[in-house]
């Protein structure tokens, strides 16, 4: 049986694509997994916790894709189980399209990026969107107290399938929280043999 992300993905027309350029003998390992069942394993959960961002899609109810970025404190994507995602969402351009799109299709498609590190996980799941005076719990479950930032809803993800995409043209980036994390050190460093440095000067 094929793993879940293959069963998902591998139409007839990807594996006639496959097939003409060459990849479906490669990418036929896919279809031969022991266990087709996915859960979120720890690697997966980990990787999750520590985002704080990633990109979405979702398709109109007249086929038209949209892709959106979604951001906030790292760790506002919420692993609620092995099977299950959750983040708030924050009030934003009030434009609705993610929002939109779900009512009338509950697919989702999701890419987690990490561009120090030059990784990215893709995840394929059903979602629902949950209000405040439908479900209290849930929605405090899903808030940041720390970030200053209206929630408008809770969005809740049954995850289908995942898959740890290849590194391959990912270039590394990195936030300014990273930055001043890499430049710590140095900067103490530089500190300490400007004290040095100024002990050892003699006196006037």
């Amino acid at each position: 049986m094929a793993t879940a992300f293959a069963d998902i993905t591998f139409t007839s027309c990807v594996k006639a694509a496959q097939i003409r350029y060459g990849s479906r003998e490669a990418n036929s390992r896919f279809e031969l997994a022991d266990d087709p069942r996915f859960v979120m394993a720890e690697q997966e959960v980990e990787f999750i916790r520590e985002r704080d961002s990633f990109y979405q899609a979702t398709v109109s109810e007249t086929g038209w894709p949209y892709v959106q970025h979604r951001g906030g404190p790292k760790g506002f994507l919420k692993v609620l189980d092995e099977h299950t995602l959750g983040f708030a969402d924050f009030r934003g351009n009030r434009q609705y399209l993610s929002v939109g799109n779900l009512n009338a299709n509950d697919r989702i498609s999701m890419i987690l990026m990490d561009y120090p590190n030059r990784r990215r996980l893709k995840i394929w799941g059903r979602a629902r969107i949950v209000h405040e005076n439908e479900d209290p719990e849930l929605i405090a479950q899903l808030e940041v107290p720390s970030y200053r930032a209206r929630v408008e809803r809770g969005i809740v993800i049954h995850v289908e399938a995942c898959e740890w995409n290849c590194p391959q043209h990912i270039t590394p980036r990195y936030s300014k929280a990273e930055v001043d994390h890499l430049l710590s050190p140095l900067l103490l460093e530089i500190q300490s043999l400007k004290a040095q440095l100024s002990l050892s000067r003699p006196s006037a």
